[in-house]
């Protein structure tokens, strides 16, 4: 994993009720990701202050109920002025005929809401780890990130 986390939050959470299973050590992030697919009911919060880095504040990992797909969810600080930008990028950098994201602004909050689809960004497989999956999270939104501020 490329992605170096020092202080690290992770938690396995209730999709439906949002509470926390279990706390758990930065050991678990070499849990297979497949975790999450044998337990379709919960979602990994992952929060870091390495993510602000990218303008995050959190990683969620989860099976999305209705693609199967696994999928990362996050919050990104940047500003709505970058729509183009960013739904460009989605579509310019995830693959596959059926892609599909999720990007939306909130106002209320500043943050864009995005839903990113990890089996369609290059480099994933099944097989990774749960660390793994993080890492090709943040290496993609790095990317983003970085392109919209070089314009």
């Amino acid at each position: 994993m490329n992605l170096h986390l020092s202080e690290v939050i992770i938690e396995r959470c209730d999709k439906e009720t949002e509470d926390v299973l279990s706390s758990e050590q930065l050991e678990f992030l070499s849990t297979p990701l497949q975790h999450v697919k044998k337990h379709p009911n919960e979602f990994i919060y992952i929060e870091s202050p390495t993510f602000d880095q990218i303008k995050v504040d959190a990683i969620s990992i989860e099976l999305d109920d209705v693609f199967q797909t696994y999928t990362a969810l996050l919050g990104l600080r940047m500003q709505k002025k970058y729509t183009a930008a960013i739904k460009n990028y989605f579509n310019e950098n995830l693959i596959g005929e059926n892609k599909y994201f999720s990007a939306s602004f909130s106002g209320d909050e500043g943050i864009w809401d995005l839903n990113i689809p990890l089996d369609y960004i290059e480099g994933f497989s099944e097989e990774m780890t749960i660390g793994d999956a993080l890492s090709l999270t943040y290496e993609f939104v790095t990317t983003l990130v970085k392109d919209i501020e070089q314009q």
